[in-house]
């Protein structure tokens, strides 16, 4: 596996969240230098998410759910999370078989309305 790394960290704008690229094959020698990349960009960004651009991670095995896991467990750790971007549908459906929850990017977060949606309110008051 490789990644798009520079030398030192990306200065982001607060409201950019910070990406990293991953692709593949996954190896088990980069999962530690790439969990501490994730912590490191949430840590120096400030951000509480990194987009993990999964788009060229190669075909889905338990080798890339370990890596998410491990990801998701560092971003945890350091006070944010990881979000997948472009992750094949093959992907998503083993993160649903082991029970890994991972946001993607585009999707509505569980428990909040759809943007663009009015909340149902009482009689009386505002709309959301």
């Amino acid at each position: 596996m490789s990644c798009g790394r520079s030398s030192g960290l990306q200065i982001v704008e607060a409201t950019t969240p910070p990406v990293l690229t991953l692709t593949g094959p996954v190896t088990r020698p980069q999962v530690t230098g790439l969990a501490d990349d994730v912590r490191a960009l949430i840590e120096a960004a400030g951000a509480a998410v990194v987009i993990c651009d999964v788009a060229g991670i190669g075909p889905p095995g338990l080798a890339v759910v370990d890596l998410l896991a491990r990801l998701q467990l560092a971003a945890r750790r350091a006070g944010g999370w990881i979000r997948l971007r472009g992750p094949d549908p093959a992907l998503r459906a083993l993160l649903d078989l082991v029970d890994l929850p991972i946001q993607v990017e585009g999707e509505v977060e569980e428990g909040e309305p759809a943007l663009g949606v009015e909340v149902e309110v009482e009689s009386g008051e505002a709309a959301v």
